[in-house]
């Protein structure tokens, strides 16, 4: 049976690239050190070194405890530092192409996603003018390996290719980031772990297609990435020849829905100390 799409073994071998290049812009870097936790400034009584005990009248700034004071006057002191060298902050895109709209700079609370915030995440990602480097890749490769016969070669064959993997995307994107997490009230945001040696840190994105947060703020099974990975894959059965429509590519594709997406945490982890190590923290 041929695959109509990548198979495992080209998303293994897509991670252990990104891996090692990420591993190089780390090692260049301060953040292989662990680093104290930053206050959760979200929920400042669960978990949180420094809880706030009182607001003030005049202003409506939290007033910390002389009791946790010294930690709390580290951690500002270390968490300025970090920000001052850019550390953990991430940009709208990465290499000034690929969208990383979703990315969330480290130590970063935001308020929970809307139905619309999702939907236009899901959207940018698929129709940003970068969106289609993907589908292309991916049609190139499916048509030298000449995965879907039916497709001929030359041009007209690339075209075919092209369009079906663009569907295949977008179809991907709106399950996993729109509509299966307004369902099921999940936040599709990545969120920068930002600190920690290298494998800490590749273990967290690489779990975040399993792991995500729920609308309420703690950890959930990623119901959004792989019921959504696995509903477009079990949709584009619909759009492909019907030889290609067997259990075994429609497994594949799943596989390599989630492989992708794991690879694009990745990134969206390591992005910040790449930027930093080549352009210096530019935007």
């Amino acid at each position: 049976m041929n695959p109509k799409r990548f198979g495992l073994r080209h998303a293994a071998g897509m991670f252990l690239s990104l891996s090692l290049f990420c591993g190089i812009a780390s090692g260049q870097s301060t953040l292989v050190a662990d680093l104290p936790d930053a206050p959760n400034l979200t929920h400042p009584l669960e978990g949180s070194s420094s809880s706030f005990d009182s607001v003030s009248a005049d202003d409506g700034v939290p007033q910390q405890s002389d009791q946790h004071q010294p930690n709390s006057q580290e951690n500002h002191k270390l968490r300025v530092e970090a920000a001052a060298e850019g550390e953990g902050q991430q940009t709208k895109r990465i290499l000034f192409v690929f969208p990383n709209f979703r990315a969330v700079s480290a130590d970063v609370h935001l308020p929970p996603q809307t139905v619309r915030d999702k939907f236009l995440t899901a959207s940018q990602d698929s129709f940003d003018y970068s969106s289609i480097l993907i589908p292309a890749t991916i049609a190139g490769y499916n048509q030298l390996r000449k995965n879907t016969p039916e497709f001929h070669q030359g041009a007209a064959g690339y075209a075919r290719y092209f369009w079906h993997s663009a569907v295949d995307q977008t179809s991907e994107n709106y399950f996993v980031e729109f509509i299966v997490p307004t369902i099921t009230h999940e936040d599709t945001r990545y969120y920068t772990l930002g600190h920690g040696g290298f494998l800490k840190r590749t273990g967290y994105s690489l779990s975040r297609a399993f792991i995500t947060r729920s609308e309420a703020g703690p950890d959930t099974f990623n119901i959004s990435e792989i019921v959504g990975a696995g509903a477009a894959a079990g949709v584009s059965n619909l759009y492909y020849p019907r030889s290609q429509r067997t259990a075994g590519n429609t497994i594949g594709q799943w596989g390599q829905n989630v492989g992708i997406d794991a690879a694009t945490f990745m990134a969206h982890e390591f992005w910040p100390d790449i930027n930093r190590a080549l352009f210096h923290g530019k935007d």
